[in-house]
């Protein structure tokens, strides 16, 4: 990763990018273990050898993904330094781009958390509230500053992850909207959901 801006293929060893074009596709329970091999180029006590179960492959790719999502969370307001506005800006905008550029691994993150194993789902809910306390955090410094307006602030936090996670969804590569325009919109829609006032 050069900057946090900057995306590339997702940097996921076979097994695991074989694993998320099964899961994307069919789901975690309509996917086998045999189906996965395939994909990698393994047979499946190769796989087995890197991966011993499918739930191990679910949660390896989760893992890898909330990792990737945390870790340019914080080097979004790393760079942007202190003012509130700039860091509220850069995390809005760093959760828009992974949104639009790990799209699949976000829809398998979202849609199989029920999947999980109950103990790593704790682990894996714990990722998601670090995520969300980010926001949480940005939104009160700017209502303690004075240049946001919402009388709940915490909804709006809620509400504004919502929308990036939403992303994932619907944008397609090509489409309507270059990824530009989708973070300059959307940024628009940010603010106003916090009730920004320039002063």
């Amino acid at each position: 990763m050069t900057t946090w801006r900057d995306y590339g293929p997702p940097d996921l060893p076979a097994p695991l990018s074989a694993a998320l074009e099964a899961f994307a596709e069919s789901g975690y329970h309509g996917t086998t273990v045999r189906d996965i091999a395939s994909r990698a180029g393994l047979s499946v006590p190769g796989l087995y050898h890197h991966y011993p179960s499918k739930q191990s492959l679910l949660q390896g790719l989760s893992e890898l993904t909330m990792e990737e999502l945390l870790g340019r969370s914080e080097a979004a307001l790393a760079e942007a330094g202190a003012e509130p506005l700039a860091r509220f800006d850069a995390l809005v905008e760093s959760l828009l781009r992974f949104h639009m550029y790990r799209r699949a691994q976000a829809f398998v993150g979202s849609t199989e958390v029920r999947s999980m194993d109950p103990e790593y789902r704790a682990v894996y809910i714990g990722h998601r509230t670090r995520q969300q306390r980010m926001v949480d955090d940005a939104v009160d410094d700017g209502v303690a500053a004075g240049i946001f307006t919402t009388e709940f602030p915490h909804d709006a936090a809620r509400a504004l992850s919502t929308m990036c996670v939403g992303v994932s969804t619907w944008y397609r590569p090509g489409g309507w909207q270059t990824p530009e325009q989708l973070v300059e919109r959307n940024l628009v829609l940010a603010r106003d959901l916090v009730g920004y006032s320039h002063g």
